[in-house]
């Protein structure tokens, strides 16, 4: 039997444009998840002891740590823009290329419909595409 090809199977441009519309809470969107990794990275980041930025900043939900809050917009967006850009979490690094995503009515409706950086900017491309979401993929498990 025969797949069809993924709507992004030839690429897909894009180029964050720092709106912060990705950094607003939407329900479900609001979560943003942390890994070890991304706890140390912001923790340096903004001066910290990791386990004094985990005690600040995040919660605990399923086993999984993310920023507290999450029925509230981003708590390092400030005037539209990402305090902590340069250490950002693994997930924030990763949009608009989620795997939940990356179906098509899901693509239109909760990424196309307000993401100015679709379309602009350079081409992911397939491949690139596939293998973000693997890593995603692995991360979560």
């Amino acid at each position: 039997m025969d797949h069809p090809l993924p709507f992004w199977h030839d690429g897909i441009r894009f180029e964050c444009q720092g709106s912060g519309k990705c950094c607003t809470s939407r329900g479900e969107y609001g979560y943003i998840f942390l890994t070890l990794e991304d706890r140390r990275r912001l923790a340096r980041h903004l001066g910290l002891r990791t386990h004094v930025f985990t005690r600040r900043y995040c919660a605990k939900t399923r086993g999984w740590f993310h920023l507290k809050e999450p029925e509230k917009d981003c708590r390092f967006l400030a005037d539209q823009r990402c305090t902590v850009y340069e250490a950002r979490p693994s997930q924030c690094r990763y949009w608009p290329f989620w795997p939940e995503n990356m179906r098509a009515k899901v693509w239109q409706e909760e990424v196309a419909a307000f993401c100015p950086g679709l379309g602009r900017g350079r081409l992911y491309t397939g491949a690139e595409i596939r293998r973000l979401i693997r890593v995603q993929e692995k991360e979560r498990k």
